[in-house]
């Protein structure tokens, strides 16, 4: 009887199991690896890296197999349209960034329609990578309030470099001269090493960089660094002050890394990726790991990542309308 009795109190614990399943397929799948894709070329980009680190920790945190994957499309669009058409199953993910999600939909007109609406479902925040003001060594300024002044006193003529128009570190350069009245020369590059060395060698003045982009040359001291653009300091430059703690709290911008899904994905598979994701992100390790990369560790609930999104787009929908910023695919 005692035989009799296991067996049937096993087929109930498997009966109530399936139930509590709702009768969908495990997730992740057994048979086959997720894939992250990354609107990124094949390079040691952050973007990259951090992709690698969330693919390898909710593999080992899920106990299934997941794989980067790169999409070169135009300003990412590519790699939202190959999410956004595919399976709701979980079994092909988005790691992306702002201007993808928050910017092109705004700068761009002619947008394939899953990239211009909202209808990717969020998972949860990765990493943050605020932006940071820095100026060439020979700029005769030490802090926000003398930049400032300076680019008073030389209006028109101070520049600032970014990756291109409508990018994250334009669009700070552009926050920037509306909070302070200030009228600047915007000098765009293809990328940001150039850009990167043009600054150190003194041939631009300064930039709206993102912090990993310039972790080394401002640890180095080939370049100044003045302020970041965010609530509080980062673990990577703990000795830069905010622009908060300089008088100026509206000077808040940022990159971020986002983990999206298929629209209509279930909730049972997005709740699973958003624990696994937040376990990850209080890791200490991992943590630390993406602090050294000169980013801020995310989290949160998937909520949390569309009010981000929707207040993103509200804020940066008004710096490229009151600069008329503009874009062609």
């Amino acid at each position: 009887m005692r035989i009799t009795f296991a067996r049937m109190a096993g087929f109930a614990a498997c009966v109530l199991a399936c139930a509590a399943h709702g009768g969908q397929a495990v997730w992740p799948p057994q048979d086959r690896a997720v894939q992250i894709i990354v609107p990124a070329p094949p390079d040691t980009g952050i973007s990259t890296k951090l992709a690698s680190l969330v693919a390898r920790e909710l593999g080992q945190r899920l106990g299934g197999s997941f794989a980067m994957a790169r999409s070169n499309g135009i300003h990412g669009h590519g790699a939202a349209a190959i999410v956004a058409s595919a399976p709701p199953d979980g079994g092909t993910l988005l790691l992306c960034d702002t201007k993808l999600l928050t910017i092109n939909p705004i700068l761009y007109r002619e947008l394939p329609a899953e990239v211009g609406s909202m209808s990717l479902a969020p998972i949860g925040l990765v990493a943050q990578m605020p932006n940071i003001l820095v100026v060439s060594n020979s700029l005769p300024v030490s802090d926000l309030a003398s930049f400032t002044d300076y680019v008073r006193r030389n209006p028109g003529i101070v520049n600032f470099g970014s990756t291109g128009n409508g990018s994250v570190m334009h669009l700070a350069g552009q926050l920037y001269m509306s909070a302070t009245d200030t009228n600047m020369v915007h000098i765009a590059y293809r990328s940001a090493a150039q850009a990167n060395s043009n600054l150190v060698t003194g041939e631009i003045q300064s930039m709206f960089q993102l912090v990993p982009g310039v972790l080394d040359q401002v640890r180095q001291h080939q370049i100044k660094a003045l302020g970041v653009m965010s609530d509080h300091r980062v673990q990577a430059l703990p000795e830069v002050p905010t622009m908060a703690e300089q008088g100026h709290p509206e000077l808040k911008a940022s990159a971020w890394l986002a983990l999206m899904a298929p629209p209509n994905t279930p909730v049972e598979i997005i709740e699973r990726a958003n624990k696994a994701l937040n376990a990850t992100l209080a890791d200490p390790a991992v943590r630390k790991e993406i602090v050294d990369m000169g980013a801020e560790p995310g989290g949160g609930s998937p909520a949390d990542l569309k009010k981000l999104l929707a207040s993103e787009r509200k804020k940066w929908r008004s710096i490229i309308t009151d600069a008329d910023v503009s874009g062609a695919l």
